[in-house]
């Protein structure tokens, strides 16, 4: 059993034969794209900030980044974004 980020990593390996998938958001950093995807998983700050055993301010500055980063001012602009990149899987 894989979680959801390996279960769509192997998928990515197959459907490109092999050739490493390019990331979503490369402008991202590998965090703020972590807790992209798991804001698109529907997790609230607070879950996520217990998930990644940091403070609900760290996570509120992460997201914050990301909103900057891909031009959005809201969590649902955010998530479907993260969404139609296919992040937000479980």
């Amino acid at each position: 059993m894989f979680s959801a980020g390996v279960a769509g990593n192997v998928q990515g390996w197959f459907r490109t034969g092999g050739e490493p998938a390019a990331v979503p958001f490369p402008d991202l950093t590998s965090r703020e794209r972590e807790v992209l995807d798991l804001g698109a998983c529907g997790l609230t700050n607070a879950e996520i900030a217990a998930r990644l055993v940091v403070s609900d301010k760290t996570v509120r500055n992460h997201v914050s980044n990301v909103f900057a980063k891909l031009h959005v001012t809201t969590r649902s602009g955010a998530v479907a974004r993260a969404r139609d990149a296919g992040l937000g899987g479980g």
